[in-house]
């Protein structure tokens, strides 16, 4: 894995790497093809963190599936604020149909309510949740977390997707604050 990384003010030091992230995103796949190989889901990715998940995924996804994206925001240089906004509409027709949030980290959850609420009301057949990371620390909602690559502690996170105010995406391992 890499050095430490300077993004803006802060340090940030090699945390999970590159093959670790492969392994857990196969594995999710893995499950996901087994528990809805009868089904045509619809992966509804949450930019922008998760973008580098989606592709991932769903090159090891081998089921019958589509794909749509939708833009929401909570946070705010390295804490949530605590309110979504939907910023992108979901345009499908979801009526009836399995659909599979795929999030790049569960922290508090006030993401994942909020876009379950909307698909609720939407009368979809059942919502799945497939996420890179989870805070089980942070993670205060009722909603089962159906897929998850890892468990971490309530530390911040950058790279794979996640960011630091909009810089360290691209980094291709995951970094902890140092």
């Amino acid at each position: 894995m890499s050095k430490i990384v300077t993004i803006k003010d802060k340090q940030f030091k090699p945390y999970i790497s590159q093959q670790q992230i492969s392994d857990a995103v196969k594995n999710i796949a893995s499950e996901i093809n087994k528990d809805l190989k009868n089904d045509l889901p619809l992966f509804l990715v949450v930019l922008n963190g998760s973008f580098m998940f989606a592709a991932d995924l769903l090159k090891e996804v081998s089921i019958p599936c589509e794909i749509s994206f939708i833009k929401v925001a909570s946070y705010h240089g390295t804490t949530s604020s605590g309110t979504v906004t939907e910023l992108i509409g979901l345009t499908e027709d979801i009526t009836d149909r399995t659909v599979v949030i795929v999030e790049d980290i569960v922290d508090t959850g006030v993401t994942l309510e909020k876009l379950i609420t909307v698909l609720e009301r939407k009368n979809v057949k059942q919502i799945k949740v497939a996420t890179v990371l989870l805070k089980p620390d942070s993670y205060k909602k009722e909603f089962k977390i159906n897929y998850f690559g890892m468990k971490i502690p309530n530390d911040f996170v950058v790279g794979y997707g996640l960011d630091y105010d909009g810089l360290g995406r691209n980094l291709k391992e995951i970094y902890v604050l140092a």
